[in-house]
């Protein structure tokens, strides 16, 4: 491991320091990295078969996509805050090597229930390994080689996600719904065993306690708000949802209180106000969960709606994969020349036109290419913003928090991600029950509660009543179309809202590139560390 450098402000003239066998070591970390993006990106394809195998609900089905995000935003903060205490190397391996019991539970689940235990477990075990390979990065790394190494890690990480679907739907083509959840077990078996062998024992770690009553409390923030999210639109868990979300609010003022008075917080509040960092949390948390909403939703429109075979489906997500894999190590070079911000709001230009593309021509019988000019303009800007928004939390941090760094660097995608997820599918589900309840009474034929209760559920379940009413199923399936492209409508078009509230944060908040190089050495200095980390 090289020792960190005294370093000017400015990376372009610094070209930073690399740990030994630098390029080993980052592949190490970028498989381990793997399994969780790819955790997260399998169970999207697999969503249709799973609703008809389980005859589940659209709630259910939200669950099961978001559970696994919920897992780690839940658990990235507090697990960030042992692994700069106890060892990030250990943390490491123990979170990828318990990945493997939870993707065997989640192939082989009985019902959708333990399924969606089984991916928020695997969410929990990814938030102790994930969030440890930036703060390692973060660590080993610095200057302009650190900037290079982020940029590989998110390009990477983003095109595995992205490529998930692609390997779901070849899965789905041979095998049940659940091979997609043990494709990644021999992944995290050699991302163990390399772990082990390459990464340091110890990285620039901490000796304060942690602050654990901070850390369940913020399980408790993250976990009640996205549960309550998901119930607001299902009709019968009002009441439910309502105190999710008084829960949720309490244990975010609590928290708060908790991280004022604490001697060592979970989360420094001072840190956390610097303009680079929090200005930049936002902004990842809008475009990374933008993308993972969409893929959730648009995996269920390209089956759904435009019958596309499993394969087909995971294949037509190819091109985000492809632009944000070439445009992320750019994103690094725009980084170092312009600025964050700008990289930022670029790359947010190219989100919020693929949003506003989905809700225009995203509609019944679209072409191919008419699918493909979202995804390319959605993994450009992603392939932009993702670097900008992760180097600015690291940068804007001292080494010894650099576990709050990284945990907020997950946090972003996975809070984002889970929040956006909830949205989507909350807005999806709304917009499919309020338009096939109101074609059913328009209908003016006599429906039982029950078979009511199945056409407007879900898509899965009207095409279950289909099978079993054949003489109404051309009437019950077009029903059924029409309802969910309406509630996805809504999904894309508070997509695009919400990439335009991001990009009017970065517009006004974030610093220009000349103040964010001052602060970033400003903080360096009152932080003590030899290297600013711009």
């Amino acid at each position: 491991m090289s020792s960190r450098t005294a370093s000017a402000p400015s990376t372009t003239t610094n070209p930073g320091t690399s740990p030994q066998r630098a390029g080993l070591v980052l592949l190490s970390l970028i498989l381990v990295a793997a399994v969780a993006n790819l955790n997260l990106a399998v169970a999207n394809v697999a969503l249709p078969s799973i609703g008809v195998h389980f005859n589940s609900s659209q709630t259910v089905l939200d669950l099961i996509a978001v559970g696994y995000s919920l897992g780690l935003a839940c658990s990235v903060l507090w697990f960030g805050a042992l692994g700069d205490r106890y060892g990030r190397k250990m943390m490491l391996v123990v979170g990828t090597t318990l990945a493997i019991p939870m993707s065997l539970l989640a192939g082989y689940a009985p019902s959708d229930t333990v399924l969606f235990v089984a991916r928020l477990g695997g969410g929990l075990t990814a938030g102790m390994a994930y969030p440890t390979t930036l703060a390692i990065i973060t660590a080993l790394w610095s200057g302009a080689a650190r900037t290079k190494a982020i940029a590989l890690w998110s390009g990477i990480g983003g095109a595995t996600a992205a490529l998930g679907p692609l390997l779901s739907g070849f899965l789905l083509q041979h095998f049940s719904w659940g091979s997609v959840f043990l494709v990644t077990i021999p992944l995290a078996i050699v991302a163990v065993v390399l772990a082990w062998v390459l990464v340091p024992a110890h990285v620039n770690e901490s000796t304060a306690r942690v602050d654990n009553i901070g850390g369940i409390l913020s399980v408790v923030v993250v976990g009640a708000l996205i549960l309550a999210i998901n119930f607001a639109p299902v009709q019968n868990a009002h009441t439910a949802a309502l105190v999710l979300g008084a829960i949720a609010v309490v244990a975010l003022v609590l928290f708060y209180v908790r991280q004022r008075r604490a001697q060592n917080p979970l989360y420094d509040l001072a840190i956390a106000s610097r303009p680079p960092f929090w200005v930049a949390a936002c902004a990842g948390i809008v475009v990374f969960g933008s993308l993972m909403g969409a893929m959730v939703i648009s995996q269920q429109y390209l089956q759904n709606m435009l019958g596309y075979s499993t394969m087909k489906a995971g294949l037509a997500i190819l091109p985000a994969a492809v632009c944000l894999v070439a445009v992320a190590p750019r994103s690094a070079k725009i980084v170092e020349a312009r600025g964050a911000r700008y990289t930022l709001l670029v790359g947010y230009v190219f989100v919020l036109a693929g949003f506003l593309w989905m809700f225009a021509f995203w509609t019944e019988g679209a072409s191919y290419w008419t699918v493909a000019v979202a995804y390319i303009s959605v993994g450009i800007g992603v392939g932009l913003a993702g670097t900008p928004a992760s180097h600015s939390l690291t940068g804007s941090v001292p080494v010894r928090r650099v576990g709050m760094a990284s945990g907020t660097a997950d946090l972003q995608r996975d809070l984002g991600g889970a929040i956006l997820q909830s949205i989507f599918g909350a807005l999806l589900t709304a917009g499919y029950t309020a338009s096939a309840t109101s074609q059913i009474d328009a209908s003016g034929k006599p429906v039982t509660v029950s078979v009511q209760e199945e056409l407007t559920k879900s898509y899965a379940g009207a095409e279950s009543i289909a099978t079993q009413y054949p003489q109404y199923s051309q009437q019950i399936i077009g029903g059924a179309r029409t309802a969910f492209l309406h509630g996805d409508r809504w999904a894309y078009f508070a997509g695009a809202a919400a990439t335009l509230a991001g990009g009017i944060i970065v517009w006004f908040f974030f610093p220009k590139h000349d103040e964010e190089r001052r602060l970033l050495a400003e903080y360096a200095a009152a932080d003590g560390d030899a290297d600013p980390a711009n």
